[in-house]
């Protein structure tokens, strides 16, 4: 595949990918009708995609039913799970590369870990499994989201999530795992190189010279970092959509 694939752009070789939660959403809100917009704007510069932690379905509450048809490439679990045009890549598991024994070592001392943390709540799903990774949550995903948004203010005061990922990675130094933290209440866990960076695979081979990203979390620790430093991306970081919309004005006059 080359960019002869895309020749109704402007920009052929140009690829455009988002971070989805705080990029092209409000922290687990969903799409406006502006960024819609923007998007379909968009895709008659360049090519479009989005590559995110999240697994498919997640993504779609965010981004609306018919995000696969809204994007040219959607990049689910960093890419773990990754369509073209609408049309499904091979895939990879967490748990093929890691193997069940060592999981639930992992598993079980997380579980341990968040029943010895003293914080103001716990909810419930403190270790979701994805095709890609494990998300770990010390207050629990099925937190409200004034409860979330509490928790978040609260860990950048206590460092809860940086003090787990420490404990982590002097608990399992063997294990080759890679750990980011992202969103307002979680971290996700993966091996190392299957950050966002593992999306940037599908396209070798597609004939882009310039490829754009925009991510929220492009600071150290954070989960859009890697992909925002890679050699071969051109990053841009952002503070929220607004600021998404601003940059994509200034880079193609839309």
């Amino acid at each position: 595949m080359t960019s002869a694939d895309w020749t109704d752009r402007e920009f052929p070789n140009t690829i455009c990918l988002f971070d989805v939660d705080g990029t092209l959403t409000p922290a687990r809100g969903f799409i406006s009708d502006e960024m819609r917009q923007t998007l379909e704007d968009l895709r008659k510069k360049c090519v479009v995609g989005f590559v995110g932690g999240s697994d498919l379905p997640k993504q779609k509450e965010q981004l609306g039913a018919e995000a696969l048809s809204m994007f040219d490439f959607c990049f689910s679990e960093n890419g773990l799970t990754a369509f073209r045009q609408g049309v499904k890549l091979p895939e990879n598991s967490f748990i093929q590369h890691l193997g069940e024994s060592r999981y639930a070592a992992l598993v079980n001392f997380c579980l341990r870990y968040i029943a010895d943390l003293e914080i103001p709540q716990k909810r419930g799903t403190f270790v979701e499994f994805r095709q890609g990774m494990v998300n770990i949550s010390p207050i629990g995903r099925n937190c409200s989201r004034e409860e979330r948004n509490n928790y978040e203010v609260y860990d950048l005061q206590h460092g809860v999530r940086q003090k787990f990922v420490e404990a982590l990675e002097k608990e399992f130094p063997d294990y080759g795992l890679k750990y980011s933290i992202g969103g307002q209440i979680s971290f996700d866990v993966f091996p190392i190189g299957w950050d966002k960076t593992y999306c940037l695979r599908h396209l070798e081979g597609e004939g882009f010279t310039t490829i754009h990203f925009f991510g929220d979390k492009a600071f150290k620790g954070g989960n859009d970092w890697e992909i925002y430093n890679d050699e071969s991306v051109t990053g841009h970081s952002i503070k929220n959509p607004d600021e998404t919309r601003a940059e994509l004005k200034k880079l193609f006059d839309i």
